[in-house]
């Protein structure tokens, strides 16, 4: 089983208009509503690619029980400690000339919620798969991430994580399976600019020198690049489509990833993940299966390796 963490779940509100104009009444063109935050993203993918998964994390108030009905209902099965205060986040995404996001706080996390969620993971056995992703918020421990992984290292769990400078520096000494940092992200770890493949490549495996099992990169439209556990390096061009969504896309990236290892082929983990990541950037939400196998058959028309 995969299990994914959202630490701060979200109803992401997204609002078309035209021309903004400040300080006036603005009309909407249309608007649409999502159930997210990261974890949540790659659990609904992975259920587009027919692979099941359980959401954990933290919901709160009428907000919170929107967002674990709105997932149920898209097949997800949901375990989510409900906190007894507060309400889950709701981010606002505008859509004009430019991009404009206001994103919530959402509730505070306690002590006694953090126990409920550790003994949630009790429950995770032998072969399994936990995704951890996304920033902290502020009223949960720092090193929670290396909390969680140092809680289950007594089992064979396979941890993903995808997050950012010092979380993910952190996570290194518990052997990660998969960390997937972007070629931005991964350059401000080491306080340096990439631009080239081979550099990218350089700074990837310094990351498996420090722990990680497998390390992918995404490169936006240069594509992907991961350095698997064997010791071998596969890149994948990107797929080609008119980008529609900055949100999701590298959440869809690892639930195509996570999907396309279960046949053992990392070149094919690879293509998948970055079919999926390019249906969500080029669709309005998150990828659905269909584009996915538009764009999959893509990759492969044109020979990526």
């Amino acid at each position: 089983m995969i299990y994914t963490v959202t630490f701060n779940p979200a109803i992401d509100y997204v609002v078309h208009t035209g021309a903004m104009e400040l300080g006036s009444v603005n009309r909407l063109e249309r608007e649409e509503i999502y159930f997210g935050g990261k974890g949540i993203n790659v659990s609904l993918v992975l259920h587009e690619l027919g692979i099941k998964s359980r959401a954990l994390g933290f919901l709160a108030g009428f907000t919170g029980d929107a967002i674990e009905r709105g997932v149920a209902r898209k097949g997800i099965e949901t375990d989510f400690v409900l906190l007894s205060e507060g309400f889950s986040r709701i981010n606002i995404k505008i859509k004009s000339e430019q991009e404009t996001e206001l994103n919530g706080q959402g509730p505070a996390i306690g002590e006694e919620a953090l126990s409920k969620l550790f003994l949630k993971l009790d429950g995770l056995k032998d072969g399994d798969i936990i995704v951890l992703a996304g920033s902290i918020p502020a009223s949960m421990p720092a090193d929670i991430y290396e909390n969680i992984l140092k809680h289950l290292s007594g089992k064979n769990i396979r941890a993903v994580v995808d997050a950012t400078k010092d979380l993910l520096f952190h996570v290194l000494p518990y052997r990660p399976f998969l960390i997937k940092p972007n070629n931005h992200e991964l350059g401000e770890m080491f306080g340096e600019t990439l631009h080239e493949k081979e550099e990218i490549a350089f700074y990837a495996a310094k990351l498996k020198e420090m722990g990680a099992q497998n390390v992918l990169v995404s490169m936006a439209g240069d594509g992907a690049l991961l350095l698997d556990e064997n010791g071998e390096t596969h890149s994948c061009g990107a797929c080609q489509g008119s980008v529609k969504n900055s949100v999701g896309a590298g959440d869809s990236m690892v639930a195509g990833f996570l999907a396309g290892i279960e046949s053992g082929d990392y070149e094919y983990a690879l293509r998948l993940g970055t079919a999926a990541g390019g249906a969500t950037a080029f669709s309005d939400g998150l990828a659905r299966r269909e584009t996915i196998e538009e764009l999959l058959k893509q990759l492969k028309d044109k020979g990526n390796q």
